[in-house]
């Protein structure tokens, strides 16, 4: 009678091993440099919510015809929160209760007021990977947010 070979051979079971540990050394150092990639995506992830709620901050002002007013009132019902904006622009003004009350939710980043500008970095993050935002002219300004900025 003939025998059937069941199962592996021990040199059929290493071959697998080793191929494996070599994909294995090739694809975790592309996972590693992931964080960094991934904390880029975050600033500018902010920074278009910022773009975002400074133009829906702006055009709310603008829409309520009141140059003279100092806030904008922005979202619908039970959800309306009054925006604190610069006169005559209709920007939100770079405080707690300017931009980032227009934005609304702002979990996992961290803001700085001084001198009509916000700064924002993310929570725990390093402190040059940045996003700035202007109350003069609304400009939100990524310039800082590069991968020798914003590390694993």
């Amino acid at each position: 009678m003939k025998q059937v070979q069941r199962g592996f051979t021990l040199i059929e079971l290493v071959v697998v091993i080793v191929i494996l540990g070599i994909l294995a050394a090739t694809a975790i150092p592309r996972f590693i440099n992931m964080a960094g990639a991934a904390r880029v995506a975050a600033m500018n992830g902010i920074a278009g919510a910022m773009r975002s709620a400074a133009s829906l901050a702006q055009a709310s002002y603008l829409a309520a015809g009141n140059m003279a007013a100092a806030t904008a009132a922005m979202g619908v019902g039970a959800a309306q929160v009054n925006v604190d904006v610069v006169v005559g622009t209709g920007f939100p003004q770079a405080t707690a209760t300017g931009i980032v009350a227009a934005l609304q939710d702002v979990g996992g980043f961290s803001f700085a007021h001084a001198a009509g500008v916000t700064t924002v970095t993310q929570t725990g993050g390093p402190a040059a990977c940045v996003v700035t935002y202007t109350q003069a002219n609304g400009v939100v300004n990524t310039d800082a947010v590069i991968a020798a900025n914003c590390p694993n």
